[in-house]
């Protein structure tokens, strides 16, 4: 996978896709929205987490489907997201360009005093 812009992954994107591969099958707006802000301690909009995951899903890293209609949300249904071979190997990539970089640190650049 290359660096194009078109499938470059932003810090937020990169958040929602490792959230929607954690969470499997559970993956939906409010559940990715709960779980980004217990892991990062942010204040996260559902609004931003639902223009993610439509931008994830126009890159083909995510497939979504609807689920079933459920009394408690009053009849409406819920989008739930996976993640597609696509996105994992966007995944890899970013993951694989940070631990590069990372491991390429000088080691006396560590060394504080």
């Amino acid at each position: 996978m290359g660096s194009t812009k078109g499938n470059h992954l932003g810090e937020f994107e990169e958040l929602a896709l490792l959230t929607v591969g954690a969470l499997f099958d559970e993956a939906y707006g409010v559940a990715i929205l709960d779980e980004i802000a217990a892991k990062t301690g942010r204040k996260v909009n559902i609004s931003a987490v639902h223009e993610v995951l439509k931008r994830l899903e126009k890159k083909g890293f995510v497939n979504s489907r609807m689920g079933g209609a459920t009394n408690e949300r009053g009849g409406r249904r819920k989008r739930f997201f996976t993640l597609t071979l696509e996105g994992k190997q966007a995944l890899d990539h970013s993951i694989g360009l940070r631990n590069e970089l990372y491991n390429s640190i000088p080691k006396l650049t560590f060394n504080f005093v």
